[in-house]
């Protein structure tokens, strides 16, 4: 076996950080605005019983789907800062993939004609009759695990309004959320969340009282130097 110095194992054991994307819908109810969230598994190596938006990682296929219109232009700008407009469509759709996959719920319109596709989530979204939709989705954060974890993404959070949910199914066949509810934000903030969904609620809530203003900016949080670090996109 080789053998390797301190600085040379450390660059080993840092993970490359995989493409995920995490969706908020928020349904404004009377008594406020609530997301939609859920438990993960005991049994997961990542996050387990954790409380969080649906979402995962990026699949291959994501960005050969060639439904679900445009992403609004300062959408697609900010997402397109260090990736092409096919990954930032990719990303987009991930988000909606992940929320039927983890919640089943289709955010979406009615369409007729569907695309072939190998993807099986797909497939089955498009059973339904649906059509994703990425002119619903606000870009509202970017976050990279930190190093030196045993999973490593590079996340963006979107963000929709529960207006754009064209399918609920009666009951979620999931095998990574638990019994996913519609919660108030102070209900939310009373379970066990990540720090970075705790982060990301607050981020929601700004933009539930700003109308979503495509003007504000978007935080990008990241490890550098062994220092968390906060930029905007």
């Amino acid at each position: 076996m080789p053998a390797f110095d301190k600085d040379e194992v450390a660059v080993k054991n840092r993970l490359i950080p995989k493409d995920a994307a995490t969706l908020v819908l928020v349904r404004r109810d009377k008594d406020g605005p609530r997301v939609l969230m859920g438990q993960r598994h005991g049994g997961m190596a990542f996050m387990a019983n954790k409380y969080v938006f649906p979402g995962g990682r990026v699949d291959p296929g994501d960005q050969r789907i060639a439904l679900g219109g445009a992403l609004r232009p300062h959408v697609e700008a900010r997402l397109t800062k260090g990736a092409s407009a096919a990954r930032a469509r990719g990303l987009a759709l991930a988000a909606i993939r992940e929320t039927f996959e983890e919640a089943g719920v289709l955010v979406g319109e009615r369409a007729a004609d569907f695309p072939r596709t190998k993807n099986v989530a797909w497939q089955r979204f498009f059973a339904h009759g649906i059509a994703p939709r990425l002119d619903a989705l606000e870009f509202i954060a970017r976050a990279i695990t930190p190093p030196n974890r045993t999973r490593r993404f590079d996340a963006r959070f979107f963000m929709a309004d529960a207006s754009a949910i064209a399918h609920v199914l009666d009951a979620a066949h999931t095998d990574e959320l638990l019994t996913p509810c519609w919660l108030t934000l102070t209900e939310a903030r009373a379970l066990d969340l990540p720090s970075i969904t705790r982060i990301v609620l607050d981020e929601a809530e700004a933009r539930i009282g700003d109308g979503t203003d495509a003007s504000r900016p978007v935080p990008f949080f990241r490890f550098h130097g062994g220092k968390s670090r906060m930029s905007h996109l």
